[in-house]
């Protein structure tokens, strides 16, 4: 790594711990003055977090199973990223205090007066919540331990050898991660309002976070570029492929939405449509449409272009515009659920971004900063820097 590669990083690092800091003492301040809209600011922010740690994780698991080219350039950044995961988890902290200003079913009064809650209360309860909780984290943790483990293992031992073991568990570890991401987003968001399902809610969060991860992966790779050992490695062939997994991203996103819309709409059932129907006026509209054009259609349109996917600049400002995005849709999805006349910004939504998010950054550059940025002794690694060179 040269010495423009950490100085680049300590600066990220530091910038990122300043913004964290102002925004979690912003934050503070805001709890104690308003202590029901911290949570609600809070969560949205911990949401789009938590998304980019553990969508890095599932195309970590990804790349081992498929071994493409693409992957061993990036994985480095997602490995830094996965092992942010147990800091997430103490990021959870505040939500497991703050149930009662979240969730209407974790109020007992709320519950002896519903009989949909009641009959729901065997899952959604604090005790089985926080268990369940404790469960996933434990989980993706572990997966992202050994897989970080072996990976730095790879670097003490001379080059070559097919490490088996990262596609044997990377292929049960993807079926373990739909599956504790779907019960996650049930838990987490769609419980938000528990009168209210989607049988497809579970995989648009999942290809939503793998979209953030890859995202987040593609502009950390243009910053790092030009710096050791990515100099001479990594040419636009590179950023061609990862651009076209953005890009499919993007449509599956979209296909998704779309679908989940559609279903409910053409279904037309009275404890399905106030979810869309509270989403849909009031100004919420207006951030729907920004979804519908800044989400899909110009990153559609501009992701068509071969060029611009070879193109640095170009794919980098593209994936921070999505990344940005990435938030907005978040942010659609969860704020509409808490009581509100029509759309508005809480100055704590901006303050919670930048405090979880900086955190979270500053901890992701302290630990990319701790190996080698590319799986040098990786035994694919000579055949995806000649991919490149074609």
């Amino acid at each position: 790594m040269s010495l423009s590669g950490i100085e680049r990083l300590k600066r990220g690092q530091t910038r990122a711990a300043i913004v964290g800091g102002v925004g979690l003492v912003a934050l503070a301040a805001g709890a104690v003055a308003s202590p029901e809209q911290f949570f609600r600011s809070y969560l949205p922010a911990y949401v789009f977090v938590f998304g980019l740690a553990l969508g890095s994780l599932a195309l970590l698991m990804l790349q081992h199973m498929t071994g493409g080219a693409w992957g061993l350039m990036i994985r480095r950044l997602l490995e830094a990223s996965s092992r942010t995961l147990p800091l997430v988890a103490l990021m959870f902290v505040p939500i497991a205090f703050g149930l009662r200003h979240l969730y209407i079913w974790s109020v007992a009064d709320t519950v002896a007066h519903d009989a949909i809650l009641q009959q729901k209360s065997a899952y959604l309860n604090t005790g089985f919540f926080l268990t369940r909780a404790a469960c996933y984290f434990g989980i993706w943790i572990t997966f992202a331990t050994f897989l970080n483990r072996w990976s730095a293992e790879q670097d003490e031992r001379p080059p070559g050898g097919d490490d088996r073991r990262f596609r044997l568990l990377s292929g049960p570890g993807l079926v373990v991660y739909g599956l504790t991401v779907t019960f996650a987003s049930i838990d987490w968001i769609m419980s938000l309002d528990p009168h209210w399902f989607s049988t497809i809610f579970g995989m648009l969060l999942m290809v939503g976070q793998a979209l953030a991860a890859m995202a987040f992966a593609i502009a950390l790779l243009v910053m790092c570029g030009e710096d050791e050992p990515f100099r001479g490695r990594l040419n636009s062939a590179h950023f061609h492929d990862v651009g076209k997994l953005m890009f499919a991203l993007v449509m599956l996103w979209a296909y998704l939405s779309f679908s989940q819309f559609l279903i409910i709409w053409a279904g037309n059932l009275p404890e399905e449509i106030p979810w869309f129907i509270e989403r849909l006026q009031g100004g919420w509209q207006w951030v729907a449409l920004v979804l519908v054009v800044g989400h899909f259609f110009l990153p559609f349109l501009l992701l068509l272009s071969r060029d611009l996917k070879k193109n640095r600049r170009a794919i980098a400002t593209i994936a921070v515009a999505i990344l940005a995005m990435r938030f907005v849709d978040t942010y659609w999805l969860i704020a509409p659920a808490f009581p509100h006349e029509g759309f508005s910004m809480h100055w704590m939504d901006v303050a919670a971004l930048a405090g979880v998010g900086g955190l979270w950054l500053a901890a992701f550059f302290r630990l990319l900063q701790s190996r080698e940025r590319l799986p040098m002794h990786d035994p694919y690694l000579k055949d995806a820097v000649a991919h490149g060179g074609h």
